[in-house]
């Protein structure tokens, strides 16, 4: 019986290890995002057409070596930040399985285009949102730091820690749930996205256990469907994910995308979720408010479910 079970046990480690790796592969099929890599996604109405386009602020990049297993912190923002008196708002990046955030510079400078302060790392395991949570640390040491002169660093009281968003793909999408439930900092998240988190069973398979029921910050759940490979977050688990959630909440599934792609196809959407919640703008907000939200009527998205 001993041996049997241990029979049973290793091939349970294989199957869960054989799963990892094809998650790796589902995210690395493709390599680093191009700077026009926004050319190719289908847009099926006129806002999340819009909030797909570049937005009205020039970008510029900062990087920091950390001593942490993430490597750096990489923070992309507005240029005029290093000139401007004000505050901008946050967006946190939870990176996908093996994937690592200088590989979607891009697409955090088109986040940064609109008005944001975007800071990724290089964590390929996020799941568990340590990194999250240090980029958060990291934000409000910035946010204090003078030089040994007294000379302000550029990011000196220019963070606005009231208006913080995070987003995530596959595992960075388990990270986001954490992030927002049982992190230091989770109640400093005013909104959410998580693209195709992986099914709760497999999460837990994978040793990436997440609780949906604790969370309360605003959260926006996509998915692929019809991709082939709906297994890593069917539509059962997303549902499941949803109906544990008591707080505000969109769910919807992009119609004929795979699971890579969601990291990235569904952008439109996601700027215009930050842009209404992070920034208070009304436009971005009827893709998503009301009976006539654009989301609903959108031909390339389907199983749209959305409580507020």
């Amino acid at each position: 019986m001993k041996k049997l079970l241990k029979i049973i046990g290793s091939i349970l480690l294989v199957l869960v290890a054989l799963i990892a790796a094809f998650l790796f592969w589902l995210t690395h099929r493709d390599s680093s995002l191009k700077g026009n890599y926004r050319d190719s996604i289908e847009t099926g109405g006129s806002i999340e057409a819009a909030y797909l386009e570049d937005g009205p602020y020039a970008t510029s990049y900062y990087e920091q070596s950390a001593v942490q297993v993430f490597e750096k912190y990489e923070i992309s923002y507005p240029a005029e930040l290093e000139m401007e008196d004000k505050k901008y708002p946050v967006i946190v990046v939870c990176n996908g399985t093996g994937w690592k955030g200088s590989l979607s510079t891009a697409q955090h400078q088109f986040y940064a285009s609109y008005g944001f302060i975007v800071i990724a790392t290089e964590e390929t395991y996020s799941w568990n949102a340590f990194g999250a949570e240090m980029c958060i640390r990291y934000l409000e040491l910035l946010n204090e730091y003078v030089d040994d002169e007294g000379e302000p660093g550029i990011f000196y009281q220019k963070i606005d820690f009231d208006n913080v968003g995070i987003v995530g793909h596959s595992q960075g999408g388990v990270g986001v749930i954490n992030a927002i439930t049982d992190t230091g900092h989770k109640d400093i998240y005013k909104a959410a996205v998580a693209l195709s988190p992986t099914n709760y069973e497999l999460a837990v398979a994978l040793q990436w256990p997440y609780d949906a029921a604790q969370i309360s910050t605003p959260i926006l759940l996509v998915s692929g469907a019809g991709g082939g490979d709906d297994w890593v977050v069917t539509l059962e688990g997303l549902t499941e994910i949803y109906g544990q959630i008591l707080g505000d909440k969109i769910m919807v599934r992009r119609s004929n995308t795979d699971h890579g792609s969601t990291s990235t196809s569904e952008d439109g959407y996601v700027m215009a979720w930050f842009m209404w919640l992070l920034q208070g703008d009304e436009e971005a907000a009827n893709a998503f408010v009301g009976d006539d939200a654009e989301i609903l009527n959108n031909s390339l998205y389907q199983d749209v479910d959305k409580s507020f």
